[in-house]
């Protein structure tokens, strides 16, 4: 592997911030988890929202065109109904209940308004946004 890969790959790893009860989730799968695509015209990021039902959590993810990324949700409480019977879950490994804030940076600015999410069934909320694009007018001749 060549060295100059590492420090771009390096210089890529944003740094998250978690709130709420995804800071509190210390067993099962993580929540937050992020991986960043760049292309030449757009960012693609993906974030783990494992045992998040898109439905009931109303998740709301904000951009801000200094690449700021700022994701809230809540995660539903810990009675989960099946057969038309309620449990009380008695082990509890995937995140508490409660809401949650993720916040990072993109690696550049973006167009806060052109943005298309997906929230997978597998609980991967998929973002991908456009970058910000420096309208230069012509010179007047």
């Amino acid at each position: 592997m060549e060295r100059g890969n590492n420090v771009d790959h390096q210089q890529l790893k944003p740094s998250v911030v978690l709130t709420g009860t995804a800071k509190e989730g210390s067993v099962g799968p993580p929540v937050g988890l992020v991986d960043i695509g760049v292309s030449e015209g757009a960012y693609l990021f993906r974030i783990a929202l494992p045992g998040i039902r898109r439905d009931q959590s109303k998740v709301k993810c904000e951009m801000h065109r200094d690449g700021k990324v700022h994701i809230q949700g809540v995660i539903t409480d810990g009675t989960t109904l099946k057969d038309s019977n309620a449990y009380q879950m008695k082990v509890q490994q995937l995140c508490p209940p409660g809401p949650f804030t993720i916040s990072f940076n993109l690696p550049g600015p973006v167009d806060p308004r052109l943005f298309s999410p997906s929230f997978r069934p597998d609980g991967i909320l998929e973002v991908v946004v456009m970058k910000y694009k420096m309208h230069t007018t012509p010179p007047h001749t």
